[in-house]
């Protein structure tokens, strides 16, 4: 299947999953892992709708978060905290509207995806945001999705960047 026909096939599919309890697994499942705990700049992203929910994780006050935002052809990092002012960007999604960072403070990045494969390579939506925003990041990189979404491939591309770690429940 090619990229196109991949995000179509997934897009579809998380419509029919029970997301909010399985978010929750992946929630518990990740503030377990040594990659969470010993991380203290974490970015993780606002859902879209029938998109795994993370947002649980802000309640960790020994952590500090941050929200994607883009700017022209890049993702920025900017600091977030529950209940910052969001507003919503040309993709519908909801970004902060604080001054942006530069990335290298992260220590994690979570990051979204439609499906991985077996490789650590994810699919996202098709702009290419993540993958020139990962491009050169030294931390850490999680993927979070239902065990349903990893396949054997999805084919990369040469500027495709694996994440580290992708976690299913």
């Amino acid at each position: 299947m090619d990229k196109n026909s991949l995000r179509k096939y997934f897009k579809d599919l998380r419509k029919n999953l029970s997301i909010q309890e399985r978010s929750q697994k992946l929630i518990n499942k990740l503030i377990n892992l040594k990659e969470y705990q010993i991380s203290q700049n974490i970015m993780l992203f606002y859902p879209l709708e029938y998109e795994i929910n993370l947002l649980g994780i802000l309640t960790d006050t020994t952590k500090k978060f941050y929200l994607p935002r883009i700017e022209g052809e890049e993702l920025v990092c900017c600091p977030y905290k529950a209940g910052d002012e969001l507003q919503i960007s040309k993709f519908k999604t909801k970004e902060p509207i604080t001054n942006f960072i530069d990335k290298n403070i992260l220590d994690l990045i979570i990051v979204p995806a439609l499906c991985c494969d077996k490789n650590n390579y994810r699919l996202g939506y098709g702009k290419g945001y993540y993958d020139r925003f990962l491009k050169n990041f030294e931390g850490y990189t999680i993927t979070c999705l239902p065990k349903e979404f990893i396949i054997d491939t999805i084919n990369p591309d040469k500027y495709d960047i694996p994440i580290k770690l992708v976690i299913t429940d």
